[in-house]
This record gives C-alpha cells, structure tokens and sequence, in this order.
C-alpha cells in the first residue's frame, strides 16, 4: 500500500497537471459533427486551444462564451443561448458539447437550465443536442474532466434497456490516459476477434492526423456519432479502460443493463492478458494467432531488454490513472520506480507497489529524481528541461507533449505497443550511458608498452 503525499506548497512552482475544462473538451471532441463550447473567457479557451494545436498539430475544434468582466458580475446566461445559435447557425453540429470553467462556475452559472431556456426560445435548433459538463478549473484534473465528459455523455445520450442483444458488438469506454494511436490500436485487437466494437469517446477516428476530403472543417472530423451510441444498449458486454471512468461505467450499465469489464489499464503483460481472456469469454473463442504472435514478440521483447530497464531507476509524473499503469508497467518489466508522482487524488494510486505516491508538481518530480538518482524520466514535454538538469533520459507520456512528431500516434498499450514501449526506453538509457567510461582497478599495473609486447604476453 502507498501513502499518499499531499502537497504542502501553496503554489504550483512547475504544473504538471492540465484543467478539467481541457479533459472535458477532449472528451468531446470524440464525438462527430460535434464542437465544444467552454463556457468562460477568451483567454482561458484560447490557452486550451493552443495545448491541443501543439500536443495533435491539427487544427482543433474549440469554441468560447467569451465572457468578460460584466458579464462574470451580473451573469453570462445571455453570452450562452447567443454562442450555441451561433454555432448551430453556422456551423450546422449534432452535438454541442457545452463545458463550465472555473470562472463560470464561480459565477454560479446554471447550465442545464440555460440550454433549457435555448431551446424554448430557439425551437428550430431542438435537432442538435447540446451536452453540459461542469469541469471546473478548482478541482481534478485532465483526467477527471475527460471523466465528467463522458458521464454527460451517458446520461444525456445512451439509450435505456433494449431486448435485442448483438452477440459480437461491444462497448468499450476509452479514459483520458489513452492515445488515438491506443484507442486504434484496441479497436484492431477487439475486431481480430471477430467482435465490433463502439469506441466512447473515439478520438482514434477524429484526432488520428488526418486529412479531409472537405480539407477543414469547423467541426470533429470523426468520432463516435449519435446513432453509435444508441446501439450500445444493445451490445453483448462493455469493456471499461480507466479507472476514472466507474461512475460513468456505473451509469451506463444502470441505463442499458449491459454487463462491463473493468481493466485499470491495458500496459503490460499480466494486463493485456486479461483483456485478451475476456475477449475470448465474449467471442467464445481461443487467442487468435495473430495476437498469439504479437504475445511471443513482447515476450522476447522482454528478454531482449531484461538487461538495459531490469533494475533501471525511474522517476514517473502523470495524471492519477496513467501514473498508476505506469507504474504497475515498469514494475512488471523489472525497473524500480524510485519516485512517483500524481497530479491528483484517485483511489487506484494507494494500492501501487510503492512506500508513497506525491500528489504534486514538476518540481516535486525533480527534487525527487535528482536526490534518488534517477535513469529515466517519464512525463510530458514540459520534463525535457528536468531531464537535461538531472542528467536523466526521457520518455514522453501523458498530455501535452509538443517537441515531438507523431506523439498522439504512439501506443503504449497491449502486446504490440508493450513491445514498442520496451524497445524505446532500452535504447534511451542506453543512449543516456554512451559516455560512461569502463572501470579500471587502481590495483592494476600498467601494461608494458613497446615493439614484442602482444607476442611476450602470449607466450606467458
């Protein structure tokens, strides 16, 4: 069990963690045809706007209330029903994914009431559905965002219990801590099954990097649409990736009675086994040899690498749910996790083989890392400068990550991308130690030098 650290500075020096609002537009941006809309001020959209543009290197989008300090005071409620017919003027959405930020929530901003009184005033828009997820700046993180997003979801879209069951479609519920190139990457996996899945929130089919026949659109380019998710009550099981997401997964399963799977992560042996077996249970078969292969290829991964991570010093920093696969990760793989640190509470982090988990920032990380020796660093973009300072090398996960193409691509997850992930690190600790210089004993005398001496050693 790991005691977990609370912070005791009454500041972030180095922040490690992004805003709900962030998490919650993400979320949404999972979903077709849709657009968020963050109901705050420019610049906090603005900022938002900007770490995903650099973190997918895609246009995104992002849309604001703009409010402004008269409308902070005597309320912005105007501000609202004005941006959604916008929106739905001009951009013409099925969904409306409208998100509460600090400042708004502070305000005392009453979402669903507003977009009650949007549609009775604006009658001809009832088509599009507008969502309202209240992620506040003040609480959580990425993570719990994302998590409050995709519970609205449910609540306002899924459909109610059905009598029809699909015996090879499954629902799958993807947290925050997956990639795109994750999410694709399980979508393979559950089709080489023989089993269709429906992907919420899918940001496999709207953020994967590509391009359009349209060539922009204000709108997602992709996603889970409306109608998938009024097939998921008639899925045979739903698959749940994240701890964060059991009230959501509660939820769903409360409207549509269908059973769930519930995985903490997918990073690793032991756990992408388990979700290989309760593929199997589903589709009612064996392991099929194209993942049977993948399964042998991140084995002998393992043994290729034992040498290079097993006993590698790693200091880890992320949201709760992905620093707990993280951890749970390096564990398994041999590596001793010397540091880790959360950038919030979450319930998965106290059963983590560790003494103690910081709740805290990039500075606590370093502190850490530069007093325990740490080899390898792992977080997002913004450890690059610790990881220069400490001499450490760096993988880069979690959110944002903007010095290096193709990030969002990578999968970390199952058999495929645990290999990957292995191969990667090796050759990062080994680059990290080229310049280490082999040891000589100070008992050692000096060699004799000069024409004869390679032939008189020999002889000896």
């Amino acid at each position: 069990m790991a005691e977990l650290l609370a912070p005791t500075k009454p500041l972030a020096v180095n922040p490690l963690k992004a805003c709900q609002p962030i998490g919650a537009s993400l979320a949404f941006l999972g979903l077709a045809d849709c657009l968020p809309l963050e109901h705050g001020a420019r610049g906090c959209t603005s900022f938002n706007k900007l770490f995903f543009m650099r973190h997918f290197n895609e246009p995104i989008a992002l849309q604001t209330t703009a409010m402004d300090q008269i409308t902070t005071v005597i309320g912005a409620d105007s501000n609202v029903i004005e941006a959604l017919a916008t929106i739905c003027e001009r951009d013409k959405p099925k969904v409306i994914g409208l998100i509460s930020t600090g400042l708004s929530s502070m305000q005392g901003a009453d979402l669903p009431r507003t977009i009650v009184e949007f549609y009775a005033k604006l009658p001809e828009y009832a088509d599009v559905k507008v969502i309202a997820a209240a992620a506040t700046d003040t609480l959580g993180c990425l993570e719990s965002g994302f998590a409050l997003a995709v519970e609205a979801i449910i609540e306002a879209v899924a459909p109610g219990r059905s009598s029809v069951r699909l015996p090879r479609q499954v629902n799958v519920l993807a947290s925050a801590m997956l990639t795109p190139g994750d999410v694709e990457a399980i979508k393979a996996w559950i089709e080489a099954y023989g089993l269709t899945p429906i992907v919420l929130p899918d940001i496999a089919d709207s953020l994967d990097g590509h391009l359009i026949d349209a060539g922009f659109s204000t709108l997602t380019y992709g996603g889970t649409t409306l109608d998938d998710i009024g097939r998921m009550s008639q899925s045979a099981a739903t698959l749940v990736i994240g701890r964060s997401l059991d009230r959501a997964a509660d939820r769903l399963r409360e409207r549509t009675g269908v059973p769930d799977h519930r995985f903490d992560s997918l990073m690793g042996l032991d756990a992408s086994d388990a979700f290989s077996g309760a593929l199997g249970s589903i589709a009612n078969c064996a392991m099929p040899a194209k993942i049977a292969r993948k399964r042998a290829q991140f084995l002998d991964a393992m043994v290729d690498t034992q040498f290079q991570i097993g006993g590698a010093r790693v200091a880890i920093a992320a949201d709760a749910g992905l620093c707990a696969a993280l951890v749970s990760f390096f564990t398994e793989m041999g590596a001793e996790v010397i540091a880790a640190v959360a950038a919030a509470k979450a319930p998965q982090l106290a059963n983590l083989p560790l003494d103690s988990v910081v709740i805290g920032d990039l500075e606590d990380l370093e502190w850490l890392a530069s007093d325990r020796g740490a080899d390898l660093i792992v977080t997002n973009s913004h450890g690059a400068d610790i990881a220069k300072r400490t001499g450490a090398a760096l993988l880069r996960a979690g959110f944002p990550i903007y010095d290096s193409y193709g990030a969002y691509a990578e999968s970390f997850i199952g058999y495929g991308g645990g290999r990957r992930t292995l191969f990667r690190i090796a050759d990062l600790l080994a680059a990290n130690f080229h310049d280490l210089r082999p040891y000589h004993s100070r008992f050692r005398t000096e060699p004799e030098t000069g024409p004869g001496t390679a032939s008189r050693s020999l002889s000896r």
